[in-house]
Formats: C-alpha cells, sequence, structure tokens
C-alpha cells in the first residue's frame, strides 16, 4: 500500500514539475518561425546555445556562441535592453536558456522554432 501512495507522489510531482516547466516556457520566450526569426535576429542579440563543437560545425552567420551550461556565468555578456534571439540544435537547450535568462530579469526573448536543424538562411562552419 505504501509504495502505491508513493508511486502516485512521485508521479504528481513530475505532473506539476512539467506544467510548471510549460508555463515558464510561454511566459519566457516567443517562437517565431524561420522566416519571423530570419526578419529579426539581424536586429537583436543572435545567440547559439549549443556546445561550442556544434557550433563550429556550422551556425546561423552572425550568431555567437554561449553554451546553455555556461549562460549563468556568462549573462553579464547579454544585454537586457535587446532583443535576444535564441536557438540549439532542436530547441530543447533554447528552451532552458530562455527560462533561464527569464529568471534573471530580461524579458524580451525569442526562439527559433525547431532549431537549427531545420534552418535554411545562412551559415558559417569554421
Amino acid at each position: 500500500m505504501g509504495s502505491w501512495i508513493l508511486a502516485i507522489a512521485i508521479l504528481l510531482i513530475l505532473f506539476i514539475y512539467e506544467v510548471y516547466q510549460f508555463v515558464m516556457r510561454k511566459k519566457a520566450r516567443t517562437v517565431l518561425t524561420e522566416e519571423e526569426f530570419k526578419n529579426g535576429y539581424r536586429k537583436a542579440q543572435l545567440i547559439d546555445v549549443r556546445e561550442p563543437n556544434e557550433f563550429d560545425g556550422g551556425h546561423i552567420l552572425g550568431a555567437r556562441n554561449i553554451p546553455v551550461t555556461q549562460l549563468k556565468q556568462r549573462t553579464s555578456e547579454i544585454r537586457k535592453d535587446q532583443p535576444i534571439y535564441l536557438y540549439c540544435q532542436s530547441a530543447q537547450r533554447s528552451n532552458r536558456a530562455a527560462i533561464m535568462l527569464y529568471k534573471r530579469g530580461y524579458r524580451d526573448i525569442y526562439q527559433l522554432k525547431r532549431g537549427y536543424s531545420k534552418w535554411t538562411g545562412k551559415t558559417k562552419a569554421k
């Protein structure tokens, strides 16, 4: 009987956590199609939150690399008075980055829908 209660409690906690993450993602960033992203990223801070080896393999022209794993330590490199355009390979890490930035007071945050893997615009590789 006790193991059932524990299992239900764990499932309830996981459900609440997922709902919280969903709400935070909706609040923290605006998801843009590739076309919408292309229309605004040149006037914004374009940040690739993938790891350096992924960035070196190819990235959106004009992007700078601040991996999500380093974001907390490097938020001082990001201005609050300019829009922030984020992307990663598939939009998972940029979701986390958007929430992290939102919690630190950034508000004008945009994310590339479906990530770099679906990008057809200009790119650069090292």
